[in-house]
């Protein structure tokens, strides 16, 4: 067989293997080993191996991927999430829709101190639900706006899975953290407008609820100044350079610990219960990345990247219809295969041909989390409409109606990019120059 076609063969049978129940890093890790070893040598592979796992565990580069997913564990287990909806629903609660727009604005800001989409799913599935089922809300709207602002999570910085993207194709995570800013808040306003426009349609969807006077949304805000400051720390001191991505993380996860024991949000059995998550999580994370690594070394010895890279150049299509081609793989792909996962997967393969459309990879990185967010949301593998579901208890389908509308949202921030990649492109441009 030619080195091509062992390739291809290979891919094949790492897709098999995950559909057999196997973790896509060890399908990833055993195909890559034994496709090397095919292709070179059995001695070049398990070098190979080595080098490989130990580089990631080892790398300093890396740690900065435990560190603000223990930021995110901590805020969790401390209870800030809820803090932050209060607030939102002292503002917009009394208005028709105004608890799911308060949800929106709770969980914009929680996600930019977890990072992670499941975690923010499944923190307002238990606290803003039980809220909006109190006053009268319908399960597909309170469901389906949980599982879509979950996602959030994944996109408003620091976001964990744009650090792994960062990582992987070697681009400043600060410039992808600042890209990410403008597109979450177009998502979080399109959110705030089809919940509206729903509940005004049909106002039975979500009833109002209780006005707040002025003196309790200000005495209110003290919850949310000291996300708004740890937010601005982390950021402001990864753009202005002021420290590393993973001392950034450091400073984020001590800041969120140092507040939490301060106000006595979170005990020492909430302290190890948070390490002992994101050590899970972090684990998971790093064995992705070394399985994508062993099998990145194979597919490149079979050459497959390059040439993919110039079939899809060599394709007599426009260059928005090609790069429209390659999303559309990764939104396919994320729906069979967990979302992270495949991008772990299918960057090292897309990304040359996507640098050789002459598109920026920081807009890139930014679109493409945005199919990401939505492949959190269509079946069959919608992880944060699972989290929701084992939750709450609600019906799928009851959930998948309630989603249904808030995809228009992510569709038309992705539209938008992609007329206008400054929407990405401008805060980078100005402030990391």
């Amino acid at each position: 067989m030619s080195d091509v076609i062992v390739g291809i063969v290979g891919l094949a049978v790492v897709l098999l293997l995950f559909l057999t129940g196997i973790e896509l890093a060890f399908a990833m890790a055993v195909v890559g080993f034994l496709g090397f070893a095919y292709i070179v040598s059995v001695p070049a592979a398990l070098n190979l191996l080595a080098k490989d796992v130990f580089d990631v565990f080892a790398s300093y580069g890396f740690t900065v991927i435990p560190l603000f997913v223990l930021m995110g564990q901590v805020a969790f287990n401390a209870g800030i999430a809820k803090r932050l909806y209060t607030t939102s629903y002292k503002f917009i609660g009394h208005i028709p829709g105004g608890l799911a727009m308060a949800t929106v604005g709770g969980a914009a800001a929680f996600g930019a101190i977890t990072g992670s989409s499941p975690a923010t799913a499944a923190t307002f599935a238990s606290v803003a639900v039980p809220e909006m089922d109190r006053y009268g809300y319908h399960k597909k709207l309170s469901t389906g706006i949980v599982s879509a602002v979950g996602t959030l999570g994944s996109l408003i910085p620091p976001s964990v899975t744009l650090i792994i993207y960062g990582i992987i194709t070697e681009q400043s995570i600060g410039k992808l953290f600042l890209a990410a800013i403008i597109p979450g808040i177009l998502i979080s306003f399109f959110l705030f407008s089809i919940v509206y426009g729903w509940c005004k349609i049909n106002p039975s969807l979500g009833p109002k609820g209780e006005r707040s006077t002025w003196k309790e949304r200000i005495i209110s805000l003290k919850d949310v100044i000291w996300v708004l400051l740890i937010f601005v720390i982390v950021i402001g001191g990864l753009t202005w350079g002021f420290f590393t991505p993973t001392e950034a993380g450091s400073i984020g996860t001590f800041s969120v610990l140092l507040f939490s024991a301060i106000k006595r949000d979170i005990n020492f059995k909430g302290f190890i219960r948070s390490i002992a998550e994101a050590l899970r999580t972090a684990c998971m994370v790093l064995m992705l990345i070394a399985g994508s690594t062993i099998l990145g070394h194979f597919l490149v010895v079979t050459k497959i990247p390059m040439i993919a890279g110039d079939w899809i150049m060599g394709l007599p299509l426009p260059a928005y219809l090609t790069m429209l081609i390659i999303l559309l793989i990764y939104e396919i792909g994320g729906s069979f295969i967990d979302d992270l996962a495949f991008m772990v997967l299918a960057t090292p393969i897309f990304y040359p041909a996507i640098i050789k459309l002459g598109y920026d990879p920081i807009w890139f990185g930014v679109i493409l989390h945005i199919f990401v967010m939505i492949g959190c949301l269509i079946p069959p593998v919608a992880i944060n409409v699972f989290v929701v579901k084992n939750i709450t208890k609600v019906p799928f389908g009851v959930i998948y109606k309630g989603v249904l509308p808030f995809l228009i949202g992510f569709i038309a921030c992705a539209a938008l990019l992609f007329l206008f990649p400054q929407l990405a492109l401008f805060l980078p441009s100005v402030l990391m120059k």
